[in-house]
């Protein structure tokens, strides 16, 4: 799924999922073989972010953990509730039983179009690192990925946080996260991928940029990427109906109600 680019195949089926987690050789086989593989970027590049704005007490739902290390390293450093869903039963199975002697990890089979076994706000936080483009290369995008990101904001609690690590320009992921129902405040920070941070830094710890977003949701002008294939992490606050209602309140009404 580099460069945002989407191949033939079916990215939002189970099928193809199951698949891929029962084929040896791949790294998306890696869990059964006892090995990982982290989509983008790994747990110690993102912990200033996460550990900045995640709580270790918040109850965290991690969407389509594949066979990633992420959840893992989070417990590593104090966190002590995630649950972890994918829609493959395989890699489901397979992390279940790595993980089996870590009470703060939960591994369950769902499908993020349709999670209604949680109740509404039950999570104080929810990762998403590539889940959301791969819906966006599913045979159902963008339904699917609108679906799910209703179900994000139906499950987060006010003022918590999606948290999107996304191959995804602000162009081609603000409108979507701004559809109906989601009202957010979204703060940017912008990630080189880990081969061109070895390339540029030497081996030095992997740096991201926070990006002011214009009024309509979008880059600066001038701004330009240092690395073209950077990974863009949006934060995404879910704002309680009262900061929907002041955001959505004309200036000029209020001052003449006043």
């Amino acid at each position: 799924m580099a460069g945002g680019e989407c191949k033939s195949n079916d990215y939002g089926a189970a099928a193809y999922w199951d698949a891929r987690y029962s084929s040896s050789g791949s790294h998306a086989s890696a869990a059964a073989a006892g090995e990982f593989f982290d989509w983008y970027q790994t747990y110690p590049a993102l912990r200033p972010l996460i550990r900045a704005r995640v709580a270790a007490a918040s109850r965290v739902l991690m969407l389509g953990c594949g066979n990633s290390l992420l959840s893992e390293d989070m417990t590593k450093d104090g966190y002590e509730d995630i649950v972890n869903i994918d829609i493959s039963s395989v890699v489901i199975e397979q992390m279940r039983e790595k993980h089996k002697e870590i009470p703060q990890l939960t591994y369950m089979q769902i499908d993020v179009r349709n999670m209604s076994f949680f109740g509404d706000e039950s999570f104080g936080c929810i990762l998403d690192k590539g889940t959301l483009d791969a819906m966006m290369c599913a045979d159902d995008a963008p339904d699917g990925a609108s679906k799910m990101l209703a179900e994000v904001a139906r499950l987060l609690r006010p003022r918590g946080i999606y948290l999107l690590i996304t191959y995804g320009a602000p162009k081609e992921r603000v409108p979507l996260l701004n559809q109906t129902g989601c009202s957010w405040s979204i703060a940017l920070y912008i990630m080189p991928t880990p081969g061109y941070q070895l390339k540029m830094s030497k081996g030095t710890q992997p740096t991201m940029e926070e990006v002011a977003l214009t009024e309509d949701g979008q880059l600066p002008p001038n701004y330009v990427l240092k690395d073209p294939e950077s990974h863009f992490i949006y934060v995404c606050h879910k704002l309680a109906v009262k900061e929907v209602h002041c955001r959505d309140t004309d200036p000029e009404e209020t001052e003449n109600a006043n």
